[in-house]
């Protein structure tokens, strides 16, 4: 079946309930390729979304298939990066941590941000991934990202919940702000996708991407305040340290469910706004250049 992108027409059966009743023909749906700023088209994610459920319970099988501990990987990759900025951040170079044990401290800025990282990484690649089903078949091509991206969810729980352990175990209950907390997930979610569909379109274009992404990842882990609290910035370098959209998600998230002192408003706000335009954007130069995807991939 030739690509839509290419111009041409391409039939799918549309479900329409009175044909099936009737034994009529199914009607054709006609598919022909956009121009300029496509609109977003969010509607044919809803009709599809048996898809983006299958995609992401294969992706979550596939991940940890034969292997040897399966999902204990989403909790043993924060906890070692927690044990190795707790040695050299918390006990060498003695960073301050706002009053909360330095292990708690850095093990909840991962948690949120392994989230992240994993999601971007995962969802750069889908298209890629997904290149001989592409070539085949249609189905709105946004699929591929957001699937990556919401099979990053379970680890993301897993990791969590052994966070809730390290609270008891550290005697660090929530305080009023933890109503905050599904905002602040909210927020990690928009930032993700803005920029999983920057990437995984760019990845597209430009193979490039996929080597430049590991170390655009790790450095982008330093400007965030995971193993440093944003509390050592001062005055308006704070609002301009928020540019960074995993500051103000970190910092939020941090403060939410562990009550540090420091209320990262002004960060938040920048964050939030930043997110949001990453989003937009992300989603309007998907749509623009997913006519070629099938050409190039």
């Amino acid at each position: 079946m030739k690509e839509a992108e290419k111009g041409e027409v391409q039939e799918t059966e549309t479900g329409n309930s009175t044909a099936g009743r009737t034994g009529a023909a199914p009607m054709p749906e006609r598919i022909q390729p956009t121009r300029g700023w496509a609109s977003l088209k969010l509607r044919d994610i809803w009709r599809y979304r048996e898809l983006l459920y299958f995609l992401t319970w294969r992706d979550i099988k596939v991940r940890y298939k034969q292997t040897i501990i399966g999902g204990a990987w989403a909790i043993l990759q924060p906890l070692l990066v927690m044990a190795i900025f707790s040695i050299f951040f918390g006990r060498l170079l003695g960073v301050p941590s706002d009053d909360i044990p330095y292990p708690l401290f850095s093990y909840s800025g991962l948690v949120i941000w392994t989230f992240f990282a994993n999601g971007v990484t995962f969802s750069a690649n889908s298209l890629v991934v997904e290149a001989n089903m592409i070539k085949k078949v249609y189905f709105p091509r946004m699929i591929a990202p957001l699937s990556s991206i919401l099979s990053c969810l379970l680890d993301f729980t897993l990791a969590f919940m052994v966070l809730i352990i390290m609270m008891l175990f550290y005697g660090r209950g929530p305080t009023l702000a933890v109503f905050w907390l599904p905002l602040f997930l909210l927020l990690a979610m928009v930032t993700t996708t803005g920029v999983g569909l920057w990437f995984s379109a760019l990845n597209v274009m430009y193979r490039d991407v996929r080597y430049a992404l590991p170390f655009l990842v790790q450095a982008w882990l330093f400007a965030t305040p995971i193993a440093y609290p944003s509390s050592i910035l001062s005055g308006a370098w704070k609002v301009i340290y928020g540019v960074n959209p995993m500051a103000g998600v970190v910092e939020g998230f941090r403060w939410a469910l562990l009550g540090a002192e420091t209320r990262p408003g002004g960060i938040i706000a920048v964050s939030s706004g930043v997110a949001v335009l990453l989003l937009v954007s992300g989603a309007f130069f998907f749509r623009r250049t997913e006519r070629i995807f099938a050409d190039v991939i």
